[in-house]
């Protein structure tokens, strides 16, 4: 868990402004304070490396889905792509994407925001890539990328819910439910 008292705080805030200004049918499904995570159990849960589906769009405003791997870190995913890539075009332009976090009908995480780069080509680094690029290196090993090829983002969350039909049972196994780093 890499999330001060004041980013759990904020998140949970935002776990719950998020929820509440769901629709009916959402609100259905997560059931608010049965079904949905608080912020504690969201950062033990999501732990280590979390594929997700991370959603851009086109110029003309279609979709477009790819998988990466994601780090929640302080409250936030970090992802991360070639700077070549599609994605990383869309992104340049058009930094607002969605990304979905699923394990089976255990647990969905649900983000809605903007992608910020914390280690662009040519420009200046985000304040907090010296910690995330330590924290990479320990995930995947030091030679694990070739850092200076790879651009960062870190998704800063306008909404976000965090759904498991059992929370309790899901942020108490947490070890066993989380990948392995």
């Amino acid at each position: 868990m890499f999330e001060t008292t004041t980013e759990i705080i904020d998140l949970q805030r935002l776990l719950d402004a998020s929820v509440s200004g769901a629709g009916d049918h959402l609100r259905s499904i997560v059931t608010p304070g049965e079904r949905t995570l608080t912020a504690e159990q969201l950062v033990r849960v999501a732990t280590g490396i979390c594929t997700l589906a991370l959603a851009t769009t086109t110029r003309g405003g279609e979709p477009r889905v790819s998988g990466v791997d994601g780090h929640l870190l302080h409250g936030a995913w970090v992802v991360g792509t070639d700077p070549r890539a599609v994605k990383a075009r869309h992104l340049a332009v058009r930094p607002a994407v969605s990304a979905s976090h699923l394990r089976g009908d255990d647990l969905g995480i649900f983000t809605h925001g903007t992608a910020h780069p914390l280690n662009p080509a040519g420009g200046p680094e985000h304040p907090r890539w010296p910690e995330t690029l330590g924290y990479l290196k320990d995930c995947y090993g030091p030679d694990g990328f070739v850092w200076d090829e790879v651009v960062f983002y870190r998704i800063e969350p306008t909404w976000m819910v965090a759904y498991s039909p059992d929370p309790a049972g899901l942020a108490g196994s947490a070890a066993s439910v989380a990948p392995p780093a």
